[in-house]
């Protein structure tokens, strides 16, 4: 048997189902964290690998080629999808990280509407963030990011990267970092600095962006 439960028109963006993989049973989601139309598919160990080599039997045709977790990583950072464990953290505020559409902030809005954290999330509305999660694009595309490179804005540094890959299809290095909020300015007034990144001493002008700089409105993802 192929994997025929994988059907993109069947099984739209976000839903999960059992499908049939060979002679296994499989829960495919239909997400991505690749930014890419994509799935994910999780199987008892006791059938992975029988699993797997269906799944590469029947993709020979397709083309099918093996990626790593770098080739991961270069895709989820031109979609600015962070990584938890360095975009991230339980330390981190879920609106400055720009993740509030994640979260019900209204106790009114269902059973998830009032949950531990909530009055945190609250109070950093009602006061205005300290920090905000951006994207970055070095000018320079043979400089190359990883994580921890200093952020400069209008000259100063005030941050680093949280997180650093090439972005194939952007053509340059991407990282995300948050950069600190003065006296409560809007993203668009943050967006009209000068911002650089120190790499190996060198600070390489950088595009900034509080939108995914690839794809912005995921329609790749939900095609």
């Amino acid at each position: 048997m192929s994997p025929s439960g994988f059907d993109n028109d069947a099984h739209p963006f976000g839903v999960a189902r059992e499908i049939e993989i060979g002679m296994g049973i499989a829960r495919a989601h239909r997400i991505s964290y690749v930014g890419e139309l994509g799935w994910e598919v999780y199987v008892g160990a006791d059938m992975a690998g029988h699993v797997f080599e269906a799944i590469d039997e029947a993709g020979q045709d397709l083309g099918l080629k093996m990626c790593g977790l770098h080739v991961l990583d270069s895709c989820r950072i031109e979609k600015a999808f962070r990584h938890f464990g360095h975009d991230i953290t339980d330390e981190d505020n879920v609106l400055e990280a720009g993740l509030g559409f994640a979260v019900k902030r209204d106790k009114d809005s269902g059973k998830y509407g009032d949950f531990i954290g909530r009055q945190a999330v609250m109070d950093t509305r009602e006061q205005g963030l300290k920090n905000r999660m951006m994207q970055f694009k070095l000018t320079d595309p043979k400089a190359m990011a990883y994580h921890n490179e200093p952020i400069l804005r209008d000259g100063k540094i005030v941050s680093f990267l949280t997180s650093g890959n090439y972005g194939h299809h952007l053509g340059g290095s991407i990282g995300m970092g948050y950069v600190p909020v003065v006296d409560g300015e809007k993203g668009a007034e943050q967006l009209q600095s000068t911002f650089e990144v120190e790499i190996a001493g060198e600070r390489i002008p950088a595009e900034v962006s509080l939108k995914p700089m690839y794809d912005p409105t995921a329609e790749r993802m939900r095609a």
